[in-house]
C-alpha cells in the first residue's frame, strides 16, 4: 500500500511538472505563486517531507545502476560547444530556463544536464593561466594545447609569427582532418562569424586569430605570405571540404566593392569574391548558397550535397533580438544533420553557441542566459535526430567567465533580478548575478534599486571597470552520451578531448576502439 501511494504521488508530480502557467503551477501541496512581481516559493506539504527526498535519491541510483557502459563504435560524432559557458553560467540558465515556464527554477535542468557522463576540462593556453577562444579551440579540436591567440598550430609558433605558422611541422590537424581522411561528412555550426576563433579551431592554422581576412593583416606587414582565415576556409583542406558551413561573417568573405543581400560592405581589400568562388570550385546542382531563413527552409536536404549559409554580415543577432530572417542555432543544427546524416560512413558536426561569449564581455546576463538556453534547445535537436546507439555528443566549453551567483537568496528570487537579502555593510540591495570585471564597473555603491532591470541589454554590475569583461580561468564541464562517452570523466586536460572522440570513432592515427578489435 506504501508503495503504490509513493509511485502514485510521483505519477501526480510528474504530470503536473509538464504544466505550466506564466504566473501559477500547482502540484500536490508545492506552489509556484508571484506576489509584488517576485516568484516566491511556498512549501506546505511533501516537498518539506523527509520522504520526498529519499524517494528522489532512490529512484535517481536506481536508475543510475540501469546504465550499461556503451561501447559501439561512435558512426557519428556532434560536439556542441557553448562559447564561455562556465559552470555559474550552467547553473544560473537552468534556473532561468525553469523560470520562464512559472516554476521556481532550481529544480530544472537543461538538455545536457541529463547525459549520463561529466568531467571538467583544464582549459589553460601553453603561455596563459586563462584561455582565450583561440588556443582553446586548438586543444578541444586537434588535441595539443596552443598558445594564446593562435589556431591550429603547435606552441612554437608565437603571436603574430607568421612565418613560423607556415612551417608544416608545426601545423597541426584538426578531428576534422581526421573525419574526413575516414570519409566521414563534415560540418560547422555556429552563430558567430565562420571566421571566429571556434569555428576556425576546425579548418584554420593562423598566428593570430584576428586575421578573419586581407584586410585584417594590413597592419602587419609581415603576414602577407600568410593567407587569412577566410581564404584557408575556402581553398584549403578540411574546409573546404565540409558539407555543410552555418554562420555569420559575409564581410570576411566578400570584396570591399560587393554588397551583400542585406545592404552591407564586404571588407576583403584584394577583390575576391569567395562566395563565388566556393560555388565555382562546388561546380554542382548539389552546392548551395544560402543567406536567410528562407533558403534554409526551401531546401530540398536529400538533394544537398554541399551548403555554405552565410546569415549575417558579421555576428549573427543574439536570439532575442533576431528577426524571422535568421535561423536560430536550433534550426542550423537541425538543417546540418539532415544534410550529413544521408552519408553512409556518418558524420562529424562542430556545434557552437558562441554568443554566450560576447553577451558575457559586455556584463549582458540576460542575454547569456538566453543564449545558453537556445544552445540547450539546439543540444535537444540532436539528441532527437540521432541514435544514442551510434552518436557520440559530446558537450562543452572553452573557458569560463567572470559571472558569479552569490547571496542567499530565497527559493524562487528571480534569478535577474535583486537578491532577496541586502548588505549588512552599507544595508543596499544587490543582484544575484554579478561580474568580478567588465563595462559595468562602479566606483562606488549605489541604490541598484532604481536600475532598469528589465531592459535585455541592462550591464549586470561588476567589481573593477574594463571596457571588455575578461574569461575566467576555471574548470569547465564536458558533458556526453553516446558511444564511450563514459570516458570523459574525471578531470581532463582539454587537448584529451578530441584524442577520446577518435578512440570512438576510429578515426585519426591514435589509438581507437577498431585497434582494439583486431
Amino acid at each position: 500500500m506504501k508503495n503504490g501511494f509513493v509511485i502514485s504521488i510521483l505519477v501526480i508530480l510528474k504530470f503536473s511538472f509538464s504544466i505550466s502557467d506564466a504566473n501559477v503551477l500547482s502540484f500536490d501541496k508545492i506552489r509556484v505563486t508571484q506576489e509584488s512581481k517576485e516568484k516566491k516559493l511556498h512549501i506546505n506539504g511533501f516537498e518539506a517531507t523527509t520522504s520526498y527526498w529519499r524517494t528522489q535519491a532512490q529512484n535517481k541510483l536506481k536508475s543510475q545502476l540501469k546504465h550499461k557502459v556503451n561501447e559501439n563504435v561512435a558512426k557519428n560524432v556532434i560536439i556542441f560547444l557553448g562559447d564561455g559557458m562556465s559552470l555559474s553560467t550552467v547553473t544560473a540558465a537552468r534556473i532561468y530556463f525553469g523560470q520562464k515556464q512559472g516554476l521556481s527554477g532550481e529544480e530544472s535542468l537543461l538538455s545536457f544536464e541529463k547525459f549520463p557522463y561529466i568531467g571538467l576540462s583544464k582549459t589553460y593556453c601553453y603561455d596563459k593561466q586563462t584561455a582565450d577562444s583561440a588556443c582553446s579551440a586548438t586543444a578541444y579540436l586537434t588535441g595539443v594545447k596552443a598558445n594564446y591567440a593562435t589556431i591550429g598550430v603547435n606552441p612554437k609558433v608565437q603571436l603574430n609569427d607568421c612565418e613560423s605558422s607556415r612551417n608544416k611541422l608545426n601545423q597541426l590537424s584538426s578531428i576534422m582532418n581526421w573525419a574526413q581522411n575516414a570519409r566521414k561528412a563534415t560540418g560547422i555550426v555556429t552563430n558567430t562569424r565562420i571566421t571566429h576563433a571556434s569555428p576556425a579551431g576546425t579548418y584554420a592554422r593562423t598566428a593570430n586569430r584576428d586575421w578573419e581576412s586581407d584586410a585584417d593583416m594590413k597592419a602587419f606587414p609581415d603576414a602577407r605570405k600568410c593567407s587569412d582565415i577566410a581564404k584557408q576556409l575556402i581553398r584549403e583542406e578540411p574546409g573546404n571540404l565540409f558539407n555543410v558551413i552555418y554562420g555569420g561573417g559575409r564581410k570576411k568573405i566578400l570584396s570591399e566593392k560587393i554588397i551583400d543581400e542585406e545592404g552591407q560592405r564586404g571588407q576583403r581589400i584584394d577583390g575576391l569574391d569567395l562566395i563565388d568562388e566556393w560555388l565555382t570550385n562546388k561546380n554542382s546542382p548539389k552546392a548551395y548558397y544560402i543567406h536567410n531563413s528562407e533558403g534554409m527552409n526551401q531546401m530540398n536536404h536529400s538533394n544537398v550535397e554541399h551548403v555554405l549559409g552565410l546569415f549575417e554580415s558579421d555576428h549573427m543577432k543574439f536570439h532575442l533580438d533576431a528577426g524571422s530572417d535568421q535561423p536560430s542555432l536550433k534550426e542550423m543544427t537541425a538543417s546540418a544533420i539532415n544534410v550529413l546524416k544521408k552519408h553512409e560512413n556518418g558524420f562529424v558536426l562542430f556545434v557552437e553557441g558562441g554568443r554566450i561569449d560576447h553577451a558575457h564581455h559586455q556584463n549582458f546576463a540576460k542575454h547569456a542566459l538566453e543564449e545558453t538556453v537556445e544552445f540547450s534547445e539546439a543540444i535537444q535537436t540532436g539528441i532527437e535526430m540521432t541514435s544514442e546507439e551510434d552518436t557520440l555528443i559530446v558537450v562543452t566549453s572553452d573557458h569560463a567567465h567572470t559571472m558569479t551567483m552569490s547571496g542567499y537568496s530565497k527559493r524562487g528570487q528571480d534569478i535577474l533580478g535583486l537578491n532577496s537579502e541586502i548588505s549588512d555593510v552599507d544595508n543596499l540591495p544587490y543582484m544575484t548575478l554579478s561580474y568580478a570585471n567588465g563595462p559595468s564597473g562602479v566606483k562606488k555603491r549605489y541604490k541598484i534599486k532604481k536600475d532598469e532591470m528589465k531592459f535585455n541589454d541592462y550591464r549586470y554590475p561588476s567589481l573593477v571597470p574594463l571596457n571588455s569583461e575578461t574569461h575566467g580561468g576555471d574548470d569547465v564541464p564536458i558533458y556526453a552520451r553516446g558511444p564511450h562517452s563514459h570516458l570523459f570523466t574525471g578531470v581532463l586536460e582539454q587537448n584529451t578531448i578530441p584524442h577520446f572522440i577518435a578512440y570512438a570513432a576510429c578515426i585519426g592515427g591514435g589509438l581507437t576502439v577498431c585497434d582494439t578489435r583486431l
